[in-house]
Protein backbone atom coordinates (compact mmCIF):
# COMPACT_ATOMS: atom_id res chain seq x y z
CA UNK A 1 0.00 0.00 0.00
CA UNK A 2 1.13 3.52 -0.74
CA UNK A 3 -1.37 5.90 0.85
CA UNK A 4 0.72 9.02 0.21
CA UNK A 5 1.13 8.10 -3.44
CA UNK A 6 -2.59 7.45 -3.75
CA UNK A 7 -3.46 10.83 -2.22
CA UNK A 8 -0.94 12.48 -4.53
CA UNK A 9 -2.60 10.86 -7.56
CA UNK A 10 -6.07 11.91 -6.36
CA UNK A 11 -4.88 15.49 -5.91
CA UNK A 12 -3.25 15.59 -9.35
CA UNK A 13 -6.45 14.33 -10.97
CA UNK A 14 -8.52 16.89 -9.04
CA UNK A 15 -6.26 19.70 -10.25
CA UNK A 16 -6.56 18.62 -13.87
CA UNK A 17 -10.32 18.37 -13.57
CA UNK A 18 -10.51 21.85 -12.01
CA UNK A 19 -8.29 23.30 -14.72
CA UNK A 20 -10.30 21.68 -17.51
CA UNK A 21 -13.47 23.12 -15.97
CA UNK A 22 -11.93 26.59 -15.89
CA UNK A 23 -11.98 26.75 -12.09
CA UNK A 24 -8.19 26.94 -11.74
CA UNK A 25 -5.54 28.39 -14.01
CA UNK A 26 -1.89 27.35 -13.59
CA UNK A 27 1.03 26.60 -15.89
CA UNK A 28 2.65 23.60 -14.21
CA UNK A 29 2.14 21.40 -11.22
CA UNK A 30 4.36 22.69 -8.38
CA UNK A 31 6.25 20.48 -5.96
CA UNK A 32 4.00 19.77 -2.99
CA UNK A 33 4.04 17.65 0.14
CA UNK A 34 1.79 14.88 1.38
CA UNK A 35 2.72 14.04 4.95
CA UNK A 36 1.17 12.87 8.19
CA UNK A 37 0.18 15.94 10.24
CA UNK A 38 1.80 16.40 13.64
CA UNK A 39 -1.56 16.39 15.41
CA UNK A 40 -3.71 13.27 15.09
CA UNK A 41 -6.94 15.29 15.08
CA UNK A 42 -5.79 16.90 11.81
CA UNK A 43 -6.30 13.63 9.96
CA UNK A 44 -4.13 10.85 8.62
CA UNK A 45 -2.47 12.81 5.81
CA UNK A 46 -2.28 16.48 4.83
CA UNK A 47 -1.04 18.49 1.87
CA UNK A 48 0.20 22.03 1.30
CA UNK A 49 -0.76 21.91 -2.39
CA UNK A 50 -3.19 24.84 -2.25
CA UNK A 51 -0.58 27.11 -0.68
CA UNK A 52 2.22 26.34 -3.13
CA UNK A 53 -0.20 26.78 -6.05
CA UNK A 54 -1.49 30.18 -4.91
CA UNK A 55 1.07 32.33 -6.74
CA UNK A 56 0.41 30.61 -10.08
CA UNK A 57 -3.36 30.47 -9.69
CA UNK A 58 -3.51 34.05 -8.36
CA UNK A 59 -6.08 32.98 -5.81
CA UNK A 60 -6.19 32.68 -1.98
CA UNK A 61 -4.98 29.24 -0.80
CA UNK A 62 -8.19 28.44 1.07
CA UNK A 63 -10.24 29.11 -2.07
CA UNK A 64 -7.92 26.81 -4.05
CA UNK A 65 -8.29 24.18 -1.31
CA UNK A 66 -12.08 24.38 -1.62
CA UNK A 67 -11.90 23.90 -5.40
CA UNK A 68 -9.51 20.96 -5.07
CA UNK A 69 -11.66 19.32 -2.38
CA UNK A 70 -14.78 19.66 -4.53
CA UNK A 71 -13.03 17.87 -7.42
CA UNK A 72 -11.56 15.01 -5.40
CA UNK A 73 -12.53 11.54 -6.64
CA UNK A 74 -11.08 8.98 -4.25
CA UNK A 75 -11.35 5.21 -4.67
CA UNK A 76 -14.37 3.71 -2.95
CA UNK A 77 -13.86 3.11 0.74
CA UNK A 78 -10.74 5.22 1.10
CA UNK A 79 -11.71 8.67 2.40
CA UNK A 80 -13.92 9.25 5.41
CA UNK A 81 -13.80 13.04 5.10
CA UNK A 82 -11.66 15.94 3.91
CA UNK A 83 -11.16 19.17 5.85
CA UNK A 84 -9.53 22.50 5.06
CA UNK A 85 -7.44 23.90 7.90
CA UNK A 86 -5.41 26.99 8.69
CA UNK A 87 -4.11 28.97 5.72
CA UNK A 88 -5.11 26.27 3.24
CA UNK A 89 -3.95 22.83 4.33
CA UNK A 90 -6.11 19.98 3.06
CA UNK A 91 -6.47 17.26 5.70
CA UNK A 92 -7.48 13.72 4.74
CA UNK A 93 -9.24 11.38 7.16
CA UNK A 94 -8.98 7.81 5.89
CA UNK A 95 -11.50 5.06 6.57
CA UNK A 96 -10.38 2.44 9.09
CA UNK A 97 -11.38 -0.31 6.67
CA UNK A 98 -8.88 1.05 4.14
CA UNK A 99 -5.94 0.36 6.47
CA UNK A 100 -7.01 -3.26 6.90
CA UNK A 101 -6.32 -3.89 3.21
CA UNK A 102 -2.63 -4.02 4.04
CA UNK A 103 -2.95 -7.46 5.63
CA UNK A 104 -3.65 -9.46 2.43
CA UNK A 105 -1.03 -7.40 0.59
CA UNK A 106 1.65 -8.34 3.12
CA UNK A 107 0.47 -11.94 3.08
CA UNK A 108 0.74 -12.00 -0.73
CA UNK A 109 4.18 -10.36 -0.97
CA UNK A 110 5.68 -11.98 2.11
CA UNK A 111 9.35 -11.06 2.70
CA UNK A 112 9.26 -8.78 -0.37
CA UNK A 113 6.78 -6.39 1.27
CA UNK A 114 8.68 -3.13 1.61
CA UNK A 115 10.76 -3.66 -1.53
CA UNK A 116 10.24 -1.38 -4.51
CA UNK A 117 11.49 -0.52 -7.98
CA UNK A 118 12.47 3.03 -7.06
CA UNK A 119 16.01 2.57 -8.42
CA UNK A 120 14.91 0.76 -11.60
CA UNK A 121 18.19 -1.12 -11.67
CA UNK A 122 20.42 1.94 -11.57
CA UNK A 123 23.97 1.13 -10.46
CA UNK A 124 25.16 2.52 -7.14
CA UNK A 125 28.55 2.01 -5.57
CA UNK A 126 28.84 2.36 -1.80
CA UNK A 127 32.43 2.68 -0.60
CA UNK A 128 32.77 2.43 3.15
CA UNK A 129 35.15 1.60 6.00
CA UNK A 130 38.27 1.81 3.77
CA UNK A 131 40.45 1.99 6.88
CA UNK A 132 44.19 2.14 6.31
CA UNK A 133 45.80 -1.31 6.79
CA UNK A 134 47.99 0.07 9.57
CA UNK A 135 45.96 -1.07 12.58
CA UNK A 136 42.79 -2.86 13.65
CA UNK A 137 39.35 -1.36 13.17
CA UNK A 138 38.09 0.90 15.95
CA UNK A 139 34.52 1.69 16.96
CA UNK A 140 34.37 4.66 14.60
CA UNK A 141 35.06 2.27 11.73
CA UNK A 142 32.33 0.05 13.17
CA UNK A 143 29.77 2.82 12.93
CA UNK A 144 30.76 3.47 9.32
CA UNK A 145 30.60 -0.26 8.57
CA UNK A 146 27.09 -0.60 10.01
CA UNK A 147 25.94 2.48 8.11
CA UNK A 148 27.47 1.45 4.78
CA UNK A 149 26.17 -2.10 4.90
CA UNK A 150 22.67 -1.04 5.95
CA UNK A 151 22.62 1.64 3.26
CA UNK A 152 23.62 -0.92 0.63
CA UNK A 153 20.85 -3.26 1.85
CA UNK A 154 18.37 -0.38 1.80
CA UNK A 155 19.25 0.64 -1.75
CA UNK A 156 19.03 -2.97 -2.93
CA UNK A 157 15.55 -3.23 -1.36
CA UNK A 158 14.59 -0.10 -3.29
CA UNK A 159 15.54 -1.60 -6.64
CA UNK A 160 19.11 -0.37 -7.12
CA UNK A 161 21.98 -2.56 -8.29
CA UNK A 162 24.47 -2.05 -5.48
CA UNK A 163 28.22 -2.69 -5.33
CA UNK A 164 29.97 -2.59 -1.96
CA UNK A 165 33.62 -1.57 -2.17
CA UNK A 166 36.54 -1.20 0.23
CA UNK A 167 39.42 1.03 -0.86
CA UNK A 168 42.80 -0.15 0.47
CA UNK A 169 45.20 2.75 1.08
CA UNK A 170 48.39 0.74 0.61
CA UNK A 171 50.61 3.40 -0.98
CA UNK A 172 52.59 6.19 0.61
CA UNK A 173 54.58 7.02 3.68
CA UNK A 174 52.21 5.18 6.02
CA UNK A 175 53.42 1.81 4.70
CA UNK A 176 57.01 2.86 5.23
CA UNK A 177 56.15 3.95 8.79
CA UNK A 178 54.34 0.66 9.40
CA UNK A 179 57.44 -1.23 8.26
CA UNK A 180 59.67 0.79 10.58
CA UNK A 181 57.29 0.15 13.47
CA UNK A 182 57.43 -3.60 12.86
CA UNK A 183 61.21 -3.49 12.45
CA UNK A 184 61.78 -1.85 15.83
CA UNK A 185 59.29 -4.10 17.63
CA UNK A 186 61.03 -7.18 16.22
CA UNK A 187 64.41 -5.91 17.39
CA UNK A 188 62.89 -5.15 20.78
CA UNK A 189 61.67 -8.75 21.07
CA UNK A 190 65.16 -9.91 20.17
CA UNK A 191 66.39 -8.27 23.36
CA UNK A 192 67.75 -5.04 21.95
CA UNK A 193 67.18 -1.69 23.60
CA UNK A 194 65.61 0.48 20.96
CA UNK A 195 64.25 3.98 20.72
CA UNK A 196 60.85 3.58 19.10
CA UNK A 197 60.12 6.23 16.44
CA UNK A 198 57.79 9.00 17.63
CA UNK A 199 55.71 8.70 14.47
CA UNK A 200 55.55 4.89 14.71
CA UNK A 201 52.37 2.91 15.33
CA UNK A 202 52.27 2.58 19.10
CA UNK A 203 49.55 0.03 19.72
CA UNK A 204 50.32 -3.29 21.36
CA UNK A 205 49.02 -4.93 18.20
CA UNK A 206 52.45 -4.10 16.72
CA UNK A 207 54.10 -6.19 19.44
CA UNK A 208 51.76 -9.06 18.62
CA UNK A 209 52.61 -8.62 14.95
CA UNK A 210 56.33 -8.72 15.70
CA UNK A 211 55.88 -11.84 17.80
CA UNK A 212 53.98 -13.56 15.01
CA UNK A 213 56.59 -12.42 12.49
CA UNK A 214 59.35 -14.19 14.41
CA UNK A 215 57.21 -17.24 15.17
CA UNK A 216 56.64 -17.72 11.43
CA UNK A 217 60.41 -18.14 10.95
CA UNK A 218 60.71 -15.02 8.87
CA UNK A 219 64.30 -13.86 8.40
CA UNK A 220 65.38 -11.40 11.10
CA UNK A 221 65.65 -7.82 9.87
CA UNK A 222 69.12 -6.60 8.99
CA UNK A 223 70.96 -4.32 11.43
CA UNK A 224 71.05 -1.52 8.85
CA UNK A 225 67.82 -1.79 6.88
CA UNK A 226 67.23 0.09 3.65
CA UNK A 227 64.06 1.96 2.74
CA UNK A 228 63.15 -0.97 0.49
CA UNK A 229 63.33 -3.31 3.48
CA UNK A 230 61.10 -1.01 5.52
CA UNK A 231 58.57 -0.99 2.68
CA UNK A 232 58.77 -4.79 2.41
CA UNK A 233 58.13 -5.14 6.15
CA UNK A 234 55.31 -2.61 5.83
CA UNK A 235 53.65 -4.61 3.10
CA UNK A 236 53.96 -7.78 5.17
CA UNK A 237 52.41 -6.03 8.17
CA UNK A 238 49.72 -4.43 6.02
CA UNK A 239 48.70 -7.80 4.59
CA UNK A 240 48.42 -9.33 8.06
CA UNK A 241 46.44 -6.37 9.40
CA UNK A 242 44.15 -6.38 6.36
CA UNK A 243 43.44 -10.08 6.91
CA UNK A 244 42.42 -9.22 10.48
CA UNK A 245 40.21 -6.39 9.24
CA UNK A 246 38.47 -8.80 6.87
CA UNK A 247 37.86 -11.27 9.72
CA UNK A 248 36.43 -8.56 11.96
CA UNK A 249 34.12 -7.31 9.23
CA UNK A 250 32.96 -10.82 8.42
CA UNK A 251 32.10 -11.38 12.09
CA UNK A 252 30.29 -8.03 12.02
CA UNK A 253 28.15 -9.30 9.15
CA UNK A 254 29.75 -7.03 6.56
CA UNK A 255 30.98 -8.29 3.20
CA UNK A 256 32.30 -6.46 0.16
CA UNK A 257 31.92 -7.13 -3.53
CA UNK A 258 35.30 -5.56 -4.28
CA UNK A 259 38.51 -4.73 -2.45
CA UNK A 260 40.29 -2.12 -4.55
CA UNK A 261 43.98 -1.46 -3.90
CA UNK A 262 45.50 1.99 -4.29
CA UNK A 263 48.56 0.22 -5.69
CA UNK A 264 46.46 -0.83 -8.69
CA UNK A 265 45.82 2.82 -9.54
CA UNK A 266 49.51 3.18 -10.30
CA UNK A 267 50.02 -0.26 -11.82
CA UNK A 268 47.20 0.39 -14.29
CA UNK A 269 48.29 3.96 -15.07
CA UNK A 270 45.02 5.40 -13.78
CA UNK A 271 46.65 8.34 -12.00
CA UNK A 272 48.42 9.50 -15.17
CA UNK A 273 45.22 8.94 -17.14
CA UNK A 274 43.32 11.25 -14.79
CA UNK A 275 46.08 13.87 -15.11
CA UNK A 276 45.83 13.66 -18.90
CA UNK A 277 42.06 14.15 -18.82
CA UNK A 278 42.27 17.14 -16.47
CA UNK A 279 45.06 18.69 -18.55
CA UNK A 280 42.97 18.28 -21.67
CA UNK A 281 40.12 20.11 -19.94
CA UNK A 282 42.47 22.87 -18.79
CA UNK A 283 42.20 22.18 -15.05
CA UNK A 284 45.87 21.36 -14.30
CA UNK A 285 48.80 23.75 -14.35
CA UNK A 286 52.44 23.73 -13.27
CA UNK A 287 53.87 26.15 -10.74
CA UNK A 288 57.14 26.03 -8.78
CA UNK A 289 57.85 22.60 -10.21
CA UNK A 290 54.60 21.13 -8.83
CA UNK A 291 51.40 20.15 -10.62
CA UNK A 292 48.24 21.89 -9.40
CA UNK A 293 44.51 21.25 -9.82
CA UNK A 294 42.33 24.36 -10.34
CA UNK A 295 39.98 23.58 -7.47
CA UNK A 296 39.03 27.25 -7.10
CA UNK A 297 37.30 27.06 -10.48
CA UNK A 298 34.74 24.82 -8.77
CA UNK A 299 34.23 26.69 -5.51
CA UNK A 300 37.09 25.33 -3.38
CA UNK A 301 38.97 27.92 -1.30
CA UNK A 302 42.33 27.25 -2.98
CA UNK A 303 43.98 25.22 -5.72
CA UNK A 304 45.40 21.83 -4.74
CA UNK A 305 48.71 20.09 -5.42
CA UNK A 306 48.43 16.73 -7.13
CA UNK A 307 52.16 16.16 -7.75
CA UNK A 308 54.85 17.76 -5.65
CA UNK A 309 58.03 19.28 -7.05
CA UNK A 310 59.79 16.08 -5.90
CA UNK A 311 57.70 14.12 -8.39
CA UNK A 312 55.73 12.39 -5.62
CA UNK A 313 51.96 12.38 -6.12
CA UNK A 314 49.61 13.37 -3.31
CA UNK A 315 46.77 11.44 -1.69
CA UNK A 316 44.44 13.78 -3.55
CA UNK A 317 45.87 12.59 -6.87
CA UNK A 318 45.04 9.00 -5.93
CA UNK A 319 41.51 9.98 -4.94
CA UNK A 320 40.94 11.79 -8.23
CA UNK A 321 42.11 8.75 -10.18
CA UNK A 322 40.07 6.38 -8.03
CA UNK A 323 36.88 8.37 -8.53
CA UNK A 324 37.47 8.65 -12.27
CA UNK A 325 37.80 4.87 -12.30
CA UNK A 326 34.54 4.56 -10.35
CA UNK A 327 32.59 6.66 -12.82
CA UNK A 328 34.11 4.76 -15.73
CA UNK A 329 32.28 1.72 -14.32
CA UNK A 330 29.00 3.47 -15.24
CA UNK A 331 27.76 3.98 -11.70
CA UNK A 332 24.79 6.32 -11.65
CA UNK A 333 25.67 7.27 -8.10
CA UNK A 334 28.78 6.87 -5.97
CA UNK A 335 28.45 7.10 -2.19
CA UNK A 336 31.55 7.62 -0.04
CA UNK A 337 31.21 7.14 3.72
CA UNK A 338 33.97 8.92 5.64
CA UNK A 339 34.80 9.92 9.17
CA UNK A 340 33.78 13.44 10.16
CA UNK A 341 37.45 14.45 10.38
CA UNK A 342 37.45 14.48 6.55
CA UNK A 343 34.87 17.27 6.30
CA UNK A 344 37.42 19.74 4.94
CA UNK A 345 38.33 17.30 2.17
CA UNK A 346 34.85 17.11 0.66
CA UNK A 347 34.86 20.39 -1.35
CA UNK A 348 38.10 19.58 -3.16
CA UNK A 349 36.96 16.07 -4.07
CA UNK A 350 33.59 17.37 -5.29
CA UNK A 351 35.52 19.96 -7.33
CA UNK A 352 37.61 17.21 -8.92
CA UNK A 353 34.53 15.11 -9.70
CA UNK A 354 32.89 18.11 -11.36
CA UNK A 355 36.06 18.79 -13.36
CA UNK A 356 36.01 15.19 -14.56
CA UNK A 357 32.50 15.78 -15.90
CA UNK A 358 30.76 13.67 -13.27
CA UNK A 359 29.21 16.40 -11.15
CA UNK A 360 26.11 15.44 -9.19
CA UNK A 361 26.97 11.75 -9.11
CA UNK A 362 29.00 11.72 -5.88
CA UNK A 363 27.46 11.82 -2.42
CA UNK A 364 29.73 11.97 0.63
CA UNK A 365 28.27 10.97 4.00
CA UNK A 366 30.27 11.99 7.06
CA UNK A 367 30.05 9.87 10.20
CA UNK A 368 30.47 11.54 13.58
CA UNK A 369 32.38 10.18 16.55
CA UNK A 370 31.25 7.47 18.97
CA UNK A 371 31.70 7.83 22.73
CA UNK A 372 31.79 4.60 24.71
CA UNK A 373 29.96 4.56 28.05
CA UNK A 374 29.53 2.02 30.81
CA UNK A 375 26.59 2.56 33.16
CA UNK A 376 26.38 6.06 31.73
CA UNK A 377 29.99 6.92 32.54
CA UNK A 378 32.66 7.51 29.86
CA UNK A 379 34.98 4.60 29.11
CA UNK A 380 38.63 5.48 28.57
CA UNK A 381 39.21 5.15 24.85
CA UNK A 382 42.47 3.28 25.27
CA UNK A 383 43.16 -0.42 25.24
CA UNK A 384 46.25 -2.61 25.42
CA UNK A 385 48.58 0.34 24.99
CA UNK A 386 46.84 1.63 21.86
CA UNK A 387 44.79 4.72 21.32
CA UNK A 388 41.34 3.25 20.67
CA UNK A 389 38.84 0.55 21.55
CA UNK A 390 38.69 -1.94 18.72
CA UNK A 391 35.57 -3.05 16.91
CA UNK A 392 36.54 -6.62 17.78
CA UNK A 393 36.33 -5.85 21.50
CA UNK A 394 32.89 -4.31 21.11
CA UNK A 395 31.62 -7.28 19.06
CA UNK A 396 32.99 -9.72 21.64
CA UNK A 397 31.36 -7.85 24.52
CA UNK A 398 27.91 -6.95 23.20
CA UNK A 399 27.51 -9.00 20.00
CA UNK A 400 27.12 -8.13 16.34
CA UNK A 401 23.41 -7.37 16.39
CA UNK A 402 23.48 -4.99 19.34
CA UNK A 403 26.47 -3.11 17.94
CA UNK A 404 24.99 -2.75 14.45
CA UNK A 405 21.59 -1.62 15.68
CA UNK A 406 22.94 0.91 18.18
CA UNK A 407 25.31 2.37 15.59
CA UNK A 408 22.18 3.04 13.50
CA UNK A 409 20.08 4.67 16.22
CA UNK A 410 21.27 8.17 15.31
CA UNK A 411 21.77 10.13 12.13
CA UNK A 412 25.38 9.69 10.95
CA UNK A 413 26.03 13.41 11.36
CA UNK A 414 25.07 13.21 15.06
CA UNK A 415 27.44 12.25 17.86
CA UNK A 416 26.62 8.79 19.26
CA UNK A 417 26.86 7.63 22.87
CA UNK A 418 27.23 3.83 23.02
CA UNK A 419 26.62 2.36 26.48
CA UNK A 420 28.12 -1.11 26.63
CA UNK A 421 26.02 -2.17 29.63
CA UNK A 422 22.76 -1.02 28.06
CA UNK A 423 23.67 -2.97 24.92
CA UNK A 424 23.90 -6.16 27.01
CA UNK A 425 20.70 -5.79 29.03
CA UNK A 426 17.49 -7.63 28.24
CA UNK A 427 15.24 -4.67 28.85
CA UNK A 428 13.33 -1.97 26.95
CA UNK A 429 16.32 0.34 27.48
CA UNK A 430 18.28 -1.83 25.03
CA UNK A 431 16.90 -0.81 21.62
CA UNK A 432 17.97 -3.91 19.72
CA UNK A 433 16.60 -6.25 22.39
CA UNK A 434 13.33 -4.31 22.36
CA UNK A 435 12.88 -4.83 18.61
CA UNK A 436 14.21 -8.40 18.43
CA UNK A 437 12.01 -9.35 21.37
CA UNK A 438 8.97 -8.02 19.51
CA UNK A 439 9.71 -10.43 16.66
CA UNK A 440 10.46 -13.30 19.03
CA UNK A 441 7.29 -12.58 20.99
CA UNK A 442 5.21 -12.94 17.83
CA UNK A 443 7.04 -16.14 16.91
CA UNK A 444 6.05 -17.43 20.35
CA UNK A 445 2.40 -16.56 19.67
CA UNK A 446 2.44 -18.76 16.57
CA UNK A 447 4.10 -21.59 18.49
CA UNK A 448 1.28 -21.32 21.06
CA UNK A 449 -1.28 -21.39 18.27
CA UNK A 450 0.31 -24.51 16.78
CA UNK A 451 0.35 -26.18 20.21
CA UNK A 452 -3.41 -25.55 20.43
CA UNK A 453 -3.94 -26.80 16.85
CA UNK A 454 -5.04 -23.34 15.75
CA UNK A 455 -4.17 -22.98 12.05
CA UNK A 456 -2.61 -19.83 10.66
CA UNK A 457 -5.53 -18.40 8.71
CA UNK A 458 -5.56 -17.04 5.21
CA UNK A 459 -6.23 -13.27 5.30
CA UNK A 460 -10.01 -13.26 4.91
CA UNK A 461 -11.42 -9.69 4.64
CA UNK A 462 -14.53 -10.93 6.44
CA UNK A 463 -12.39 -11.26 9.58
CA UNK A 464 -10.91 -7.76 9.51
CA UNK A 465 -13.88 -5.83 10.97
CA UNK A 466 -12.91 -7.51 14.25
CA UNK A 467 -9.78 -5.31 14.25
CA UNK A 468 -11.51 -2.25 15.68
CA UNK A 469 -9.26 -1.25 18.57
CA UNK A 470 -7.32 2.03 18.32
CA UNK A 471 -4.10 0.07 18.91
CA UNK A 472 -4.92 -2.19 15.96
CA UNK A 473 -5.66 0.72 13.65
CA UNK A 474 -2.42 2.42 14.67
CA UNK A 475 -0.46 -0.75 13.88
CA UNK A 476 -2.21 -1.16 10.53
CA UNK A 477 -1.33 2.43 9.61
CA UNK A 478 2.33 1.79 10.37
CA UNK A 479 2.34 -1.34 8.23
CA UNK A 480 0.62 0.46 5.35
CA UNK A 481 3.09 3.36 5.45
CA UNK A 482 6.17 1.11 5.62
CA UNK A 483 6.92 0.75 1.86
CA UNK A 484 6.87 4.52 1.36
CA UNK A 485 9.09 4.95 4.41
CA UNK A 486 11.63 2.51 2.92
CA UNK A 487 11.58 4.45 -0.35
CA UNK A 488 12.06 7.77 1.45
CA UNK A 489 14.94 6.32 3.46
CA UNK A 490 16.59 5.05 0.26
CA UNK A 491 16.01 8.31 -1.61
CA UNK A 492 17.64 10.28 1.22
CA UNK A 493 20.36 7.67 1.97
CA UNK A 494 19.16 7.44 5.58
CA UNK A 495 18.93 3.88 6.95
CA UNK A 496 18.45 5.25 10.48
CA UNK A 497 14.84 5.92 9.45
CA UNK A 498 14.34 2.15 9.44
CA UNK A 499 15.73 1.94 12.98
CA UNK A 500 13.34 4.64 14.17
CA UNK A 501 10.40 2.91 12.49
CA UNK A 502 11.21 -0.51 13.97
CA UNK A 503 11.58 0.95 17.45
CA UNK A 504 8.17 2.62 17.21
CA UNK A 505 6.53 -0.47 15.69
CA UNK A 506 7.97 -2.63 18.48
CA UNK A 507 6.74 -0.15 21.08
CA UNK A 508 3.20 -0.22 19.72
CA UNK A 509 3.28 -4.01 19.42
CA UNK A 510 4.45 -4.52 23.01
CA UNK A 511 1.75 -2.15 24.28
CA UNK A 512 -0.88 -4.03 22.28
CA UNK A 513 0.41 -7.38 23.56
CA UNK A 514 0.23 -6.34 27.21
CA UNK A 515 -3.38 -5.14 26.91
CA UNK A 516 -4.98 -7.83 24.76
CA UNK A 517 -4.91 -11.57 24.21
CA UNK A 518 -4.08 -12.71 20.69
CA UNK A 519 -5.46 -16.21 21.23
CA UNK A 520 -8.87 -16.31 22.88
CA UNK A 521 -12.12 -18.26 22.91
CA UNK A 522 -13.47 -15.99 20.17
CA UNK A 523 -12.30 -17.90 17.08
CA UNK A 524 -12.96 -15.11 14.58
CA UNK A 525 -11.19 -12.50 16.72
CA UNK A 526 -8.26 -14.89 17.22
CA UNK A 527 -7.93 -15.44 13.49
CA UNK A 528 -8.13 -11.72 12.74
CA UNK A 529 -5.43 -10.92 15.30
CA UNK A 530 -3.21 -13.74 14.07
CA UNK A 531 -3.47 -12.27 10.57
CA UNK A 532 -2.47 -8.87 11.94
CA UNK A 533 0.49 -10.04 14.01
CA UNK A 534 1.75 -12.24 11.18
CA UNK A 535 1.88 -9.08 9.04
CA UNK A 536 3.70 -7.22 11.82
CA UNK A 537 6.20 -10.07 12.14
CA UNK A 538 6.87 -9.92 8.38
CA UNK A 539 7.56 -6.18 8.47
CA UNK A 540 9.79 -6.45 11.55
CA UNK A 541 11.85 -9.13 9.79
CA UNK A 542 12.15 -7.03 6.63
CA UNK A 543 13.34 -3.97 8.53
CA UNK A 544 15.83 -5.95 10.59
CA UNK A 545 17.22 -7.55 7.43
CA UNK A 546 17.94 -4.08 6.02
CA UNK A 547 19.89 -3.25 9.19
CA UNK A 548 21.73 -6.57 9.01
CA UNK A 549 20.30 -7.68 12.36
CA UNK A 550 18.86 -11.13 13.08
CA UNK A 551 15.09 -11.46 13.40
CA UNK A 552 15.12 -13.72 16.46
CA UNK A 553 12.58 -16.51 16.82
CA UNK A 554 13.39 -16.98 20.51
CA UNK A 555 14.99 -14.77 23.14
Amino acid sequence: MRPKEQIREILTQALEQARNAGELNFQSLPAFEVEAPKQADHGDLATNLAMVLASQAKMPPRKIAEIISKNLAAPAGMLQKVEIAGPGFINFFIEESYWRRVIPEIHSLGPAYGNSDLGRGQKVQVEFVSANPTGPLHIGHGRGAALGDALANLLAAAGYEVVREYYINDVGNQINTLGKSLYFRVRELQGEKIEFPEDGYQGDYMKDLARDYLAANNPPPSPSPTEEEFISLGRYAGDVILAGIKRDLEDFGVSFDRWFSETDLYRQGLVENSFALLKEKGFLYEQDGALWFKATAFGDDKDRVVRRSTGVTTYFASDIAYHLYKFQQDYNLVVDIWGADHHGYVPRLQAAVEALGCGGRLKVILVQLVSLLRFGEPVAMTTRGGTFVTLREVIDEVGKDAARFIFLTRRPDSHLDFDLEVAKTQSPENPVYYVQYAHARLASVFRQAAAQSIPIPEPDPALFPHLQLPEETALLKMLANYPELVEAAARNLEPHRITYFLTELASQLHSYYYKHRFISEDAALTQARLCLVKAIKTVLAHGLSILGVEASETM
